[in-house]
């Protein structure tokens, strides 16, 4: 009789154990008796090789706020990866939805500042000196010089707001494109934020702005120069002069189209959004729409036709109200014209000037992503790890 436990035999006609081989380094074979652990189930990793850091066991983490499981990534207005038409004016609606402060709101607020100069003016003129004007705001017949320089006062500084206007809808464009930039990684900017971000590229940008602008006039002109030598060269004759102008007008018409997409159009948000200058902001726009004219084209144009479309059927009611009340009181027709005027353009700024930077700004980051790999960068951002 021995103390230790008995010996276990194999049952009568069970086959002889198999040879369990070497044991495993640094460690030993189970004692006799032992309960074999339990089989893993079917498609169960195996064990880490020695050396591995095991994974964490805690709970899963958790996905990033906006993520679409099973889909893009999306933590923000729009998807992270090339968009199509629908996400780009999908994801322009929303950046101008959760920002109204931002861009409705300094839309109007740049506008409405610009059109108090005209309507002060005519206020001011209207009850010292008089206007005597028609329903449609042009000088009567029997009207005196007084009458004549108060018009032109009146509709002067109408001219000059509209420049003032378009100067604001300047910086409007660049806040746009800095509450895209922040709407793209699920920020919101406010109409503060949004104006301080601009700092820094301020006059670059009115300086962008003029630069471009002057450039077209300049085209325009020398265009314009060189029908008027064609004219004078063929002595008046219409027949040389129609077939000039059927060849010339649509290439233009074409060569401004192309100068609009590949100088005009990006240069603004990547300014704004990039540490460049102005004439490396205009390199930035002709190297992203590099092989992507007619897309980029297509869309902006699309984008003009519809937010004139939209912008005149939401002015159309004030300009009927004006005409009408113009008509009813001729005495108050120059105030009451410069009024809707400006009511009308302050309605069509506050939904125009927002889209259309919102979408070129989309557009922007779209080219980017698809160009430069930019949506890493704002998944990073965001903190979302791409797969």
């Amino acid at each position: 009789m021995t103390d230790g436990p008995a010996q276990q035999y194999p049952p009568p006609g069970a086959p002889p154990p198999a040879d369990p081989g070497p044991p495993p380094p640094g460690g030993s074979y189970p004692p006799p008796g032992a309960t074999p652990p339990p089989a893993a189930p079917p498609g169960a990793p195996g064990p880490a090789p020695a050396g591995w850091a095991p994974y964490p066991s805690g709970p899963a983490p958790r996905p990033a706020p906006g993520l679409l499981l099973g889909a893009a990534h999306k933590p923000g207005a729009f998807p992270l990866r090339p968009l199509s038409l629908g996400n780009i004016y999908d994801g322009a609606f929303r950046i101008i939805r959760f920002n109204p402060k931002a861009t409705v709101g300094a839309a109007v607020l740049v506008t409405a500042v610009a059109m108090v100069i005209p309507v002060i003016v005519t206020v001011v003129l209207t009850f010292t000196v008089g206007i005597a004007v028609d329903a449609s705001g042009e000088l009567e017949a029997d009207a005196s010089t007084a009458d004549a320089l108060g018009l032109l006062a009146a509709y002067g500084s109408l001219l000059v707001s509209l420049v003032v206007a378009q100067v604001g809808v300047v910086f409007v464009t660049g806040m746009v494109a800095h509450v895209t930039r922040a709407a793209a990684v699920g920020r919101r900017l406010g109409l503060g934020e949004a104006w301080a971000a601009t700092r820094g590229k301020r006059w670059r940008l009115l300086g962008l702005t003029l630069l471009i602008n002057v450039a077209f006039l300049l085209l325009l002109a020398a265009y314009v120069l060189l029908w008027v030598v064609v004219v004078a060269a063929v002595g008046g004759e219409p027949l040389p002069v129609v077939l000039w102008g059927v060849v010339t007008v649509p290439a233009f018409i074409a060569l401004c189209c192309w100068l609009w997409i590949r100088f005009y159009y990006l240069p603004v948000p990547a300014l704004m959004l990039e540490p460049v200058g102005v004439f490396d902001a205009i390199g930035r726009g002709w190297s992203l729409t590099s092989r992507q004219y007619w897309r980029t084209f297509g869309i902006a144009l699309l984008t003009v036709l519809m937010v004139q479309f939209a912008g005149g059927l939401l002015t159309f009611p004030v300009s009927i109200i004006g005409n009408v009340a113009a008509f009813a009181a001729p005495e108050y027709a120059a105030l009451l014209l410069i009024v809707t005027q400006a009511v009308a353009l302050v309605i069509q700024n506050a939904f125009v000037a927002p889209f259309l930077a919102a979408v070129t700004s989309v557009q922007y980051v779209d080219l980017r992503m698809r160009k430069e790999a930019f949506d890493v960068e704002l998944m990073r951002e965001a903190g979302i790890v791409p797969a």
